[in-house]
């Protein structure tokens, strides 16, 4: 009788987790219309603005930059406070503001501050969601859960840009464009305030022992963070990709969007794949991604629609795989305790490392086709030695830690 009653209390706390996991990507599905929407026409419009390729390249960098390198301190601060909501809310309504101010803007310089502002909110709240998804995935399978989450995101990604197609098929522009997208960007606060009402207290998902409040982030979690910034560096963020693919391959500024929109659905697809691969046999399956990605380079940067389009794929397999799987590894390896400041030193490192690689190809792409490629792809291959010794690392790690709670 004690069996049945735990396996059906198991059983409710993981419907309770998966429910939640899923809320967090409908969320994240609503504020991604509208923060996709409004990036995937960014550098089009930075252009229209008068911005230049390596101005949009500084832009795309140092919003990426602001975005990343300050989850460390938010990452921080949600372990210190062990309030999961308030940078939430704080940072979903950032995201309110910034993306239908944008309609407002007269020069790039007023947008680019607008850009780095919705990067601020991105800052505010990812460590804290990242939490909480690392404790519910502690019922669900941590792949699985970050890869739920990202694939709800991902339909956001595709249906922000597509908005912003209809409207200008319907003989708008971007500036009626952003004003539209308020509409996602309030449901994704009114659907926050249910999910706080559900569930006030997200780190009960997990059981946590006391000590590891005060545990210290294991050795290995720093070669997997100079993995990670590897990776940043050598992948050509959206904007940059789109003034090529313009110029090149001859797509209308009203079709970059569905550009995106086909890396945003790879990703989600990708992102379901390699989540669940990851809770059933390791890293490999990534590893085995990040020898076969870079291709992307090849194909997104030629003259060829149908090549930019495969490209485009490959592309969001590889946004996928790092959305799922990465960041499930970060939660499986780091004391729930100190999971905020991981998740925070981790995109500090990957932010930083994005800044400096779309700075030196914006700036390549001007002078250096050939160059900018090639440093493109050379960053990304070398990540996977670093990445072969985490993954027999983190299977080492695994392992003595089950010895010691067998033997306890």
């Amino acid at each position: 009788m004690g069996r049945v009653v735990g396996f059906s209390a198991h059983k409710r706390k993981r419907s309770t987790a998966v429910v939640f996991v899923i809320l967090l990507g409908l969320i994240g599905l609503m504020a991604d219309i509208a923060t996709e929407g409004s990036r995937s026409s960014m550098g089009t419009y930075l252009g229209l603005l008068g911005a230049s390729a390596v101005t949009v390249g500084f832009i795309a960098g140092l919003s990426e930059l602001l975005g990343y390198s300050l989850r460390i301190v938010f990452g921080r601060l949600t372990d210190h406070t062990g309030n999961y909501w308030a940078p939430l809310f704080i940072g979903y309504g950032i995201n309110l503001i910034a993306v239908p101010a944008l309609a407002l803007t007269g020069n790039w310089m007023e947008a680019m501050w607008l850009i780095m502002l919705e990067r601020l909110g991105r800052a505010v709240r990812s460590p804290a969601r990242d939490a909480m998804l690392s404790h519910a995935g502690s019922r669900m399978g941590r792949g699985w859960a970050y890869g739920v989450q990202e694939a709800l995101s991902s339909v956001g990604g595709m249906v922000g840009p597509v908005a912003i197609v209809v409207v200008m098929m319907l003989g708008g522009n971007y500036r009626l464009g952003f004003e539209v997208l308020l509409i996602p960007a309030l449901a994704a606060v009114l659907l926050l305030v249910y999910a706080r009402r559900m569930n006030p207290h997200p780190r009960k998902m997990e059981h946590v022992p006391d000590t590891e409040s005060a545990a210290k982030l294991p050795r290995i979690f720093w070669p997997y963070v100079l993995a990670g910034a590897l990776i940043a560096a050598g992948y050509a963020d959206f904007p940059l990709i789109a003034l090529h693919i313009e110029r090149f391959a001859g797509v209308s500024d009203g079709w970059v969007p569905v550009m995106y929109a086909i890396v945003m659905a790879s990703d989600g697809l990708s992102a379901l794949a390699f989540g669940r691969s990851y809770d059933r046999v390791g890293l490999l399956p990534l590893i085995c991604v990040l020898a076969a990605v870079p291709l992307f380079v090849f194909l997104i940067f030629s003259s060829d629609v149908t090549f930019v389009i495969l490209g485009m794929i490959l592309y969001g397999v590889g946004f996928g795989a790092q959305d799922s799987v990465m960041r499930a590894v970060v939660a499986d390896m780091t004391p729930a305790g100190r999971r905020g400041t991981a998740f925070g030193i981790y995109n500090a490192a990957f932010g930083i490392s994005w800044f400096l690689g779309s700075i030196a190809m914006g700036t390549l792409y001007e002078s250096s086709m050939i160059g900018m490629m090639f440093l493109s792809i050379s960053l990304q291959l070398m990540a996977i030695p670093v990445m072969v010794h985490v993954m027999r690392g983190h299977v080492f790690a695994s392992h003595r830690k089950g010895a010691e709670a067998a033997e306890g």
